[in-house]
């Protein structure tokens, strides 16, 4: 009888079926890893492979996982950015999970979470405290930092991840010890494994023990700048911050553009347009304002269009002179505020000539929502009340009382080809917008 110990000690079996030449790893591939692979210049099946459903060489999702090293890489630049007037972070991602790391004393991990807290792109939110990995350590340490939040619930759960494999517990172990242990401290609670009040989460790295409070909903969506850059038409209503968000959410970086046409419109209402992009960029992240003078080409077309399509010319000649600017700064698409039928210029036939002005795509992610469901969605993101202020913007200005809500587009060249000096100040009012800088780190001083 051989020793098990010295089995263990002196293996021989892969030698020896190394020698006979049926020891198969190792062994150059021909081909991609798959299931099926050439090796030796014949087919054979890969056993070894966890490609059961043959996916791993699909173009998609080669694709897929090239785009999330692009993504997690804008992310932590977004987070960089995001925490470097708060204090200095070590920020880095393990695992698709993001780690800001306070490297001094005395940072306002309250403002540090709120601003973490608004970045697209992450699905929940946690503050954690570091321990040593002394068990009795993590036992008072999460009485400490998690206890209070014990108080006034009736379940919760311990979950535990080791990703320190040589930790001396394991998973199971490490959840019902501990779960134990809190349950001492606070007898009126009980365990629920599937629907528990509250989650303890105990994480055991390679140099310390992370336990976790409460998970908090992220934004969720995409990191801003994974899918392009756009322009944002911010009129200073309701609608367009909330157009900047929810485009914002989907990965694209954003420049504004608003349209002035002073005396009619005020300097207030410019502030109240800088104000709001100051509180977009919360959530959109720092961007360009073009403010376009629009007096000349608005009443250009007042006096030489017929009243009935004033609004239509106009927003057609404001998509040409941002179709302008937006290929000036390298966007991609035009985004608007537009709900269909909420106004006479929002109807499909009031669109479809609108579309038809320029050559960018106008995404209009508001289309299919109510006033209400806007509404909403405003005051999540702290625009509402900036955006009620009751200052004129160019968009209401010489509106017809009756406008044409079904206007046909021959009827609009028409009308555009009797007003032949239309493209010169359109031209000249695209030249001289004024750039704006705004900065997340601004702070918002308009007040009504």
């Amino acid at each position: 009888m051989i020793d098990l110990f010295e089995k263990c000690a002196k293996p021989s079996l892969a030698a020896e079926a190394k020698r006979l030449g049926i020891y198969p790893y190792f062994h150059a591939l021909e081909s991609k890893q798959d299931v099926e692979v050439i090796m030796e210049g014949k087919r054979r099946i890969m056993l070894g492979s966890n490609n059961y459903l043959g996916l791993t060489t699909h173009p998609e999702v080669i694709e897929a996982g090239l785009n999330r090293n692009q993504f997690e890489s804008t992310m932590m630049k977004i987070l960089r950015y995001r925490l470097k007037t708060v204090g200095k972070f070590r920020v880095y991602c393990t695992q698709s999970t993001f780690y800001m790391e306070p490297e001094e004393e005395d940072v306002d991990m309250d403002l540090a979470f709120d601003r973490v807290s608004k970045v697209f792109g992450l699905a929940s939110l946690s503050r954690a405290v570091v321990c040593d990995k002394d068990f009795d350590t993590i036992c008072q340490t999460a009485e400490e930092y998690l206890g209070a939040s014990l108080h006034g619930i009736r379940t919760f759960k311990v979950e535990a991840r080791r990703s320190d494999k040589s930790y001396p517990m394991t998973s199971p172990e490490l959840m019902r010890e501990l779960g134990a242990y809190l349950l001492g401290q606070h007898n009126y609670l009980k365990v629920d494994v599937h629907n528990p009040q509250f989650k303890v989460i105990v994480e055991i790295r390679d140099y310390g023990a992370y336990i976790h409070g409460p998970k908090v909903p992220g934004e969720g969506g995409l990191p801003v700048g994974t899918s392009g850059r756009a322009l944002n038409m911010l009129s200073g209503g309701i609608d367009s911050p909330v157009a900047a968000y929810r485009m914002a959410k989907r990965g694209l970086a954003l420049d504004h553009i608003h349209f002035a046409s002073p005396p009619y419109t005020s300097e207030r209402a410019k502030l109240k347009v800088k104000a709001l992009a100051q509180l977009t960029s919360i959530y959109t992240g720092s961007s360009n304002l073009f403010v376009v003078p629009y007096t000349k080409p608005q009443e250009y077309i007042r006096d030489n269009a017929p009243d009935v399509l004033f609004t239509v010319l106009m927003r057609r000649s404001m998509m040409r002179i941002a179709n302008v600017i937006a290929k000036r700064q390298g966007c991609e698409a035009l985004v608007t505020g537009e709900s269909l039928a909420q106004v006479a210029s929002q109807t499909v036939k009031a669109l479809q000539c609108t579309d038809a002005a320029q050559d960018l795509p106008i995404l209009r992610p508001l289309i299919g929502m109510d006033k209400t469901e806007i509404v909403e969605t405003a005051r999540h993101i702290n625009t509402f009340e900036t955006s009620i202020l009751p200052y004129e913007d160019c968009c209401t200005i010489f509106t017809p009382p009756h406008p044409k809500i079904r206007p046909e587009l021959a009827e609009i060249l028409e009308a555009e080809a009797a007003m032949p000096g239309l493209a010169a100040l359109e031209a000249e009012a695209a030249e001289n917008a004024e750039r704006i800088r705004i900065r997340i780190t601004d702070q918002v001083e308009f007040e009504g």
